[in-house]
């Protein structure tokens, strides 16, 4: 009995993987990226297979079973990474295996520990990857002349029509802005807050998981993880697979949104250069506000300038 009881209790912990309730772990490093030094040609064939929606590139096999034996209430250690990061053969990083060029793998951030900063590479990787694919897409749909195109009703005040994604942005008034950054970092926020599984960091954390909306409020119809509930009735392997499949595009997206701001600045970057009528745009991306919003006093802002300039 004894040793049935502590088989049992050694065992409980790989059940909490396959819970339908939760997206599954996602078995992949931040570490196991493509090389800074891809060839043009890779390059241009990510960035024209994602232009066609070609997502299926990216995919990768399915995870081989050995990196399941991670248990989903421990840390992730450094060899336990690099096992994982080899299971997930995408196309980006196929034939790499580990790739930690900076070392993080091995270092503590803040006050974290090295297997709590492990946790939070790999969570930011794949928030990294769902921000870019949103922000692709967002660019694709800005650019249709069903959206920059002449409205009946005007969107938003100082709405200019046939501009690019960039001088859309620029176009929304101040409190319009504000009030989008507000909800996403009310989302943000809400993300960080450990619920039915523990922060990403801690263990039992699931990197890339995000808790349910539905329930919190009336108003609030639909979770921002599985809207439709297409993923319940997924085993274990289908929620690995897919997740691993999540953030090999993520890493494809993040190389074409940076592709297309590049190229809008009218610099070349294979293929996108040779689209005829690529929007461009002569302002600054990294100024969000630029032009609106100032934080800074203009006795300081003209001396910071006049000092820059020397």
């Amino acid at each position: 009995r004894r040793r049935r009881r502590r088989t049992t209790h050694l065992q409980s912990p790989r059940r909490a993987l396959t819970s339908p309730t939760l997206p599954g772990p996602v078995h992949v490093s931040l570490l196991h990226d493509h090389t800074a030094d891809t060839s043009t040609m890779q390059f241009s064939a990510i960035v024209l297979a994602l232009t066609f929606g070609s997502a299926s590139a990216f995919m990768g096999t399915p995870v081989a079973p050995r990196a399941a034996k991670a248990s989903a209430l421990s840390m992730t250690t450094q060899e336990e990474l690099a096992e994982l990061a080899e299971s997930n053969r995408d196309a980006l990083g196929a034939g790499l295996g580990f790739w930690d060029p900076l070392g993080c793998s091995k270092m503590s951030f803040w006050t974290l520990s090295n297997e709590e900063t492990i946790g939070y590479l790999r969570h930011a990787e794949i928030k990294h990857g769902r921000v870019a694919m949103a922000a692709f897409l967002g660019f694709c749909v800005q650019s249709l002349d069903a959206v920059k195109g002449a409205h009946s009703t005007v969107p938003y005040r100082g709405y200019v029509e046939n501009v690019s994604p960039q001088e859309q942005w620029d176009n929304i008034p101040v409190i319009g802005k504000l009030q989008i950054l507000t909800f996403v970092g009310m989302l943000e926020s809400y993300g960080e807050i450990p619920g039915e599984v523990p922060h990403y960091t801690q263990p039992g954390g699931i990197p890339g998981y995000y808790p349910p909306l539905v329930g919190k409020r009336p108003e609030l119809l639909f979770n921002l993880y599985d809207p439709f509930d297409f993923f319940v009735d997924d085993d274990a392997e289908s929620k690995e697979r897919g997740l691993n499949v999540e953030l090999n595009n993520g890493r494809a997206a993040q190389l074409a949104i940076m592709a297309m701001l590049t190229a809008s600045k009218g610099l070349i970057v294979p293929p996108l250069d040779a689209i005829e009528g690529f929007p461009k745009y002569s302002g600054d991306v990294m100024v969000p506000f630029e032009g609106q919003l100032h934080v800074a006093m203009p006795e300081l802002a003209a001396w910071t300038e006049q000092t820059l300039a020397r």
